[in-house]
């Protein structure tokens, strides 16, 4: 059995059997004249694009952007309103994939692109149809298989639940759904996976053969409102489905990279602790939820209340914020990943030697799992070991660790007038932050030639090189200059993003000792507006 590395970005009914016993798909069958490609150790995050083809500039924001011209200022903008309940205009969508087309495409190794590539049902004298959000689908597939498929690069897209009808509301397959995304994402889908695509929605890529697989997971059938996409919690997945995904992730943690969701909007990230998996009687509800920023800093905040860390028992989930400006601003995400210490051959099948087996299960689950309601569930029938390695790539900083991100957003929605943007004025996108410390960009590099090529029956070192977390002409000049101002790019100065740097991170934060940096960290979040 096949031991490699994945990234999880949804949620799916018994991954296990779907990640490490899938036939593998050769990623370059979709481009058959490249022969060979190149890693640049990036990848992208793209979400919620929410294209909506009835926006019109200068309407009225109570009508989701769709008519009437309001004599106040509350009123649509050109490139899309940013703090509302309005999704994307169409040249917002294009802006954003042209931009990744010039400056991207020819940068990165694989995309993530995880749903919701259709507008809200939010205008009752435009109801969505079926039609509708199809279209919509296979228009943004079109693109991104011209912008990035077209040139060798592997897109893995997954389902959001407005990209079906209704929103929210999915059976299990075969339907109608998945026979019409099964023809939607056909350039994506690998042929071996379209049977258990059809029945699940759910299939997996190995984006560098023999090395590195993601798997596109499906939720829409584990949350209570069938949402896919959403990121795994107890407030959000059902109880059975969130204590699996938990249990899932902290087993095979030596093999899981990542977990990469979208649908919330906002920039954040969040645990998956063992402690979710142990049983205590349930207590009476105490009112509403608290906003997300207070409940992180308080999760957070129970970080620092073990001076000792046991780094097996977390996962971290990272959220990315969406391209729709609804309810904050465009944003897309670039990865950057460890490459270097690849065999001058061809990677075999292997399996690590230094995994460590142990059992995760709590205790006191004991007791409890000889009561009902618990002693026919699922927490009570896993007793599987967990797999550990404190020198796997999602522990250290090794090959395929996840090294730091680059955050993006469009600069009209930095500028309070939103008016000054317009068919003379283009907007663009700006760099927002940087999760690295600014050393990394002072650090010997070498672009030109750096990187490993992928081929159909492997992996072989072209350099020894691991390229720049961002190249430098995707810099703004401050960062290629070296003003003395460029730190405000780099708030939290994670050295990779491995488990142990993410902890460190979320105690930094808990702590409350820098106040800056929890004002910094709901910035981003929320971009400069509320929660919504």
């Amino acid at each position: 059995m096949r031991k490699q590395p994945l990234l999880f970005f949804s949620l799916v009914y018994q991954w296990q059997s779907i990640a490490l016993a899938a036939p593998p798909q050769v990623v370059l069958d979709a481009s058959p004249r490249l022969s060979e490609r190149r890693l640049h150790g990036r990848f992208l995050h793209i979400t919620d694009m929410h294209p909506d083809p009835f926006y019109k500039n200068g309407t009225s924001q109570s009508s989701s952007c769709h008519r009437n011209q309001p004599k106040s200022a509350a009123r649509s903008g050109y490139y899309g309103t940013p703090f509302s309940e309005c999704d994307s205009p169409l040249r917002l969508t294009n802006l954003t994939l042209d931009f990744l087309e010039k400056n991207w495409s020819a940068e990165i190794d694989f995309v993530i692109w995880t749903g919701d590539s259709a507008r809200h049902d939010n205008d009752r004298k435009i109801p969505r149809t079926t039609d509708e959000i199809y279209d919509s689908n296979r228009a943004v597939a079109k693109k991104m298989s011209k912008i990035f498929l077209s040139k060798g690069i592997p897109v893995i897209p997954s389902l959001g639940n407005n990209d079906i009808w209704r929103e929210n509301i999915m059976s299990p397959g075969p339907n109608t759904i998945t026979n019409e995304f099964s023809s939607i994402w056909s350039s994506f889908i690998p042929f071996a996976s379209y049977q258990v695509f059809q029945r699940g929605a759910y299939y997996s890529v190995e984006v560098v053969p023999n090395a590195l697989a993601v798997i596109s997971l499906n939720t829409m059938y584990f949350y209570d409102a069938n949402k896919g996409h959403v990121p795994p919690s107890s407030g959000n997945y059902f109880p059975e489905c969130y204590y699996r995904y938990v249990e899932l992730s902290l087993r095979y943690q030596d093999t899981i990279l990542g977990h990469l969701f979208g649908h919330m909007n906002a920039d954040h990230f969040f645990f998956l602790d063992a402690k979710d998996l142990e049983i205590w009687p349930e207590a009476a509800s105490t009112g509403g939820e608290s906003p997300l920023y207070d409940s992180l800093i308080s999760d957070f905040e129970e970080l620092c209340k073990t001076e000792e860390v046991n780094y097996d028992n977390y996962a971290v989930i990272n959220v990315s914020p969406s391209v729709v400006p609804n309810p904050y601003v465009p944003s897309f995400r670039i990865y950057s990943y460890n490459i270097t210490g690849l065999s001058s051959t061809v990677l075999k099948k292997s399996k690590r030697k230094h995994s460590r087996y142990h059992h995760g299960n709590p205790e006191n689950n004991d007791s409890e799992c000889r009561k009902e309601p618990y002693r026919d569930s699922w927490r009570c029938k896993l007793k599987q070991p967990w797999h550990s390695d404190s020198e796997a790539p999602s522990r250290r900083n090794t090959l395929w660790t996840g090294l730091g991100y680059a955050q993006s957003l469009a600069t009209q929605y930095t500028i309070p007038n939103l008016l000054e943007f317009d068919e003379k004025h283009e907007a663009e996108y700006r760099l927002e932050y940087l999760t690295f410390p600014i050393s990394r960009l002072d650090a010997p590099r070498s672009e030109e030639g750096a990187g490993a090529v992928a081929g159909d029956s492997g992996l072989t070192i072209g350099t020894a090189a691991q390229p720049p977390a961002v190249p430098m002409r995707n810099l703004p000049r401050s960062l290629r200059e070296g003003d003395v101002r460029r730190s405000k790019y780099t708030p939290y100065e994670m050295e990779d993003l491995s488990i142990g740097s993410w902890v460190e991170l979320g105690r930094r934060l808990g702590e409350g000792k820098e106040e800056k940096l929890r004002r910094r960290f709901k910035k981003y979040m929320y971009m400069g507006g509320e929660e919504g």
